[in-house]
């Protein structure tokens, strides 16, 4: 799992209280004795005392982008020869930042590192979900691919 803060909660439609992670994914987080002990849950002094503690985030582990992300930004497209320094080396997004890296034409290869550690052939049609600060790079794994990197983050 990777850890992310809490940043706030709510309850869901059947009332039970659910953890707002800074990624934009929500994790329910009972207190449902003897699977899972969690009494701060069911008090507003201590839960407020956890905004700010990390809890792991399976979706994020999973690379799946939250529900309500949404694009704000894209790059230019980019070809073999003009692929930037940066992308091919090991490098993050900003805190709440999601990528979506969408091949239009070739196959590139996309690595996430620590703590995921997975390793992907992209092509058109699959794309790359890049999670807030996770360590990640591409590499063409053609003589020529063509692609962009979308951006998107969650507005709570």
């Amino acid at each position: 799992m990777v850890p992310r803060t809490i940043v706030g909660f709510h309850r869901d439609d059947e009332s039970h209280w659910v953890a707002e992670l800074e990624c934009g994914h929500d994790q329910h987080v009972r207190h449902d004795p003897p699977l899972v002990e969690r009494p701060w849950v069911l008090d507003d002094a201590s839960r407020a005392a956890r905004v700010g503690a990390t809890l792991g985030c399976p979706l994020c582990a999973r690379l799946e982008l939250p529900a309500n992300a949404r694009p704000y930004k894209r790059t230019a497209r980019f070809r073999s020869a003009t692929i930037p320094r940066g992308l091919r080396a090991a490098h993050t997004t900003k805190a709440g930042v999601w990528g979506r890296i969408e091949v239009l034409a070739g196959r590139l290869v996309y690595r996430v590192h620590a703590p995921i550690e997975k390793s992907f052939l992209l092509e058109p049609g699959t794309p790359g979900i890049v999670a807030p600060e996770i360590s990640h790079e591409v590499a063409p794994a053609d003589d020529e691919v063509e692609f962009f990197v979308e951006f998107l983050r969650v507005d709570r």
